[in-house]
């Protein structure tokens, strides 16, 4: 008698296409429609803005023309490039001929998102390379088992540290992409050290979510935000950082938690059916019968650590981004390969084979962008923010905030990038919040609290390209972080009735 196949939750790939279906059906029941937007044109120092049905106007650029759009900033804003993406103009929806995407908009849909991800994707295989390089040295072995001797009895520290250098990077420079090249080092730490993968998922993603949630300077979130709303970023700042650190904590204490459990008994772990499978695709990396380390592999480690201290000097002061990053990784692997003595061949071989191994995830990021292509096609996504901003208008302060939170979880959802929600809703949303007496940079924290919950598990993010570098589905993800998620929830609530209430 045949044995019945068991049941399992599709892969990251088949989530996205029925998200990506999802958002195609909507655009043939959601009315298109679009708010005007103003830009800055810096060659000819002139606004020009785009009305919703296609036409552009030139307009003066000066204070005056701002104050008379509704737009509550500073002209300098513009002029200094701190406001350089076109500016949603409040009061401005009109309805638009619709633009429902089809089947063809489907299946052409992953090629652009691929194509308007190339610069993450392309990131995502040089890491990929140089990591298949160090790991054919035996740098990255002999290292994990000099620190799993060193923490040996106190492991919970390697969680403290790696969360909380992942939060604070999170909150300066909104890392998120970034920490796609720390899963292929960190988790067979986590595994040395007697955990499982999710605690080392978890460490990573979670600290990236929790310090772009309560982002302090980060110029992606806070900074452009604050100026979308016309307020300086320092407003609101104490409450952030109370968030940052006690956020910080909450997450630390959790992934800790679930950590020690599985410890003590393995079969506790919520991926421990494919605890085997996981073990083996990291034994090249993980065990401490690791030959002693030398000193070439201290200098490959030292490099190589160098090198993401590098990454964020650029992002965090010198405004890099993709490309600078990927050139320095492909930079520092060639150097790599030159101090480890592997040969040319050798070296062209290990990084291709590491860079194959990053295929699937370098296409979920493409895939993943195409959601969002599809909704900004259809010309839905302002008509969606125009019924939450109608849909919040006029309520008390405190019912105002608790909904203005969840109404960016939502508007998150279909708009992952942090700027472009900025943009997009902010001088939609302050107008608002000054009709009900709400400060604007409370509005601010509604925006950060609510995109920073939802990508906790939003499939149009990067959680699935994370949880595919470690072959973990969704589904066991979603098992482990929701109880943080009602917990961190009610936590940001409490923050924004707080400051409504008594600040």
């Amino acid at each position: 008698m045949e044995k019945k196949k068991k049941l399992s939750f599709p892969t990251a790939f088949t989530v996205l296409f029925i998200v990506l279906f999802l958002a195609a059906a909507l655009t043939h029941f959601i009315n298109a429609g679009s708010y005007a937007k103003l830009q800055y044109n810096a060659d000819d120092k002139i606004f020009v803005e785009t009305h919703p049905d296609g036409s552009t106007e030139e307009l003066k650029a000066t204070q005056a023309t701002l104050d008379k759009l509704g737009i509550k900033n500073d002209i300098k804003k513009f002029t200094d490039g701190s406001i350089n993406k076109p500016i949603a103009i409040p009061g401005t929806y009109e309805k638009v001929e619709a633009n429902p995407q089809g089947v063809k908009e489907v299946i052409l849909a992953p090629m652009a998102g691929i194509a308007d991800s190339i610069d993450i994707i392309l990131f995502v295989f040089i890491i990929g390379g140089v990591v298949g390089v160090i790991n054919y040295t035996g740098s990255i072995k002999s290292g994990i088992a000099a620190l799993s001797r060193a923490t040996k009895g106190h492991e919970y520290i390697l969680i403290v540290f790696v969360t909380a250098l992942i939060s604070l990077g999170g909150t300066t420079f909104g890392m998120a992409e970034e920490t796609i090249a720390f899963y292929p080092i960190i988790i067979p730490i986590f595994l040395a050290a007697g955990y499982d993968a999710m605690v080392g998922i978890a460490a990573i993603y979670l600290g990236s979510c929790i310090g772009t949630m309560f982002s302090t300077v980060n110029p992606f979130c806070t900074v452009i935000a604050s100026n979308a709303a016309g307020i300086s970023f320092t407003e609101g700042m104490n409450f952030r950082l109370v968030g940052l650190v006690l956020g910080t904590i909450i997450v630390i204490a959790y992934i800790i938690r679930y950590a020690s459990k599985i410890k003590k008994d393995p079969t506790q772990s919520l991926i421990y059916d494919i605890k085997a499978h996981i073990e083996a695709k990291y034994a090249d990396e993980e065990g401490t019968d690791a030959a002693p380390l030398t000193l070439r592999g201290k200098l490959i480690l030292i490099l190589f650590f160098l090198t993401f201290v590098v990454m964020i000097w650029g992002v965090s002061t010198q405004e890099w981004w993709f490309s600078e990053m990927t050139a320095l990784f492909l930079i520092s692997g060639i150097i790599i390969g030159f101090i480890s003595g592997i040969g040319e061949k050798i070296f062209v071989d290990q990084f291709i084979a590491g860079a194959a191994d990053l295929m699937s995830v370098a296409l979920i990021i493409g895939v993943a962008r195409s959601i969002n292509i599809i909704l900004e096609n259809g010309l839905i996504s302002d008509t969606i923010l125009y019924g939450m901003s109608n849909a919040v208008a006029g309520m008390s302060p405190s019912i105002f905030v608790i909904l203005m939170m969840f109404v960016f979880i939502i508007l998150g959802f279909f708009i992952s990038s942090s700027s472009g929600l900025a943009v997009l809703s902010i001088p939609i949303m302050a107008p608002l919040a000054d009709s009900v007496g709400v400060p604007r940079d409370v509005i601010i924290s509604c925006y950060m609290y609510g995109l920073g919950l939802i990508s906790f598990i939003t499939p149009t993010g990067l959680i699935l390209a994370s949880l595919s570098m470690v072959d973990v589905t969704y589904d066991k993800w979603l098992k482990f972080v929701m109880p943080l998620l009602g917990i961190i929830t009610v936590f940001a609530l409490g923050l924004l009735l707080v400051e409504v209430n008594f600040f």
